[in-house]
């Protein structure tokens, strides 16, 4: 039975798409066989290869876990960092009161 792609945003998919792309990239500027890549992070092969092709169906901590075997896990925490959303800080500011009582 074939396995279905939950349904998501073209540009979802397509960022998933260069994720895997430049994790395959990141691991063979490291020269790192797939083998051992995929041991170090805990994981098969496959799903290694999974996430070289950005499979939308593995999880965001198999995604973290490579990351980290490749040194690129840094500013993993950071990607909805509130201090950093431009727009949840504008509509924060809209909501400030006019008027504040004692």
């Amino acid at each position: 039975m074939p396995r279905t792609l939950p349904t998501m945003p073209i540009p979802v998919r397509r960022a998933l798409r260069k994720l895997g792309s430049d994790i395959r990239d990141a691991r063979r500027r490291r020269r790192i066989p797939t083998k051992i890549a995929a041991g170090r992070a805990g994981i098969s092969l496959p799903t290694l290869r999974r996430v070289e092709k950005g499979d939308p169906s593995v999880s965001m901590g198999v995604y973290a876990s490579v990351l980290f075997v490749l040194g690129l896990a840094d500013g993993l925490g950071d990607f909805a960092d509130p201090s950093k959303d431009a727009v949840g800080l504008q509509l924060e500011g809209e909501r400030l009161p006019e008027k504040i009582r004692l």
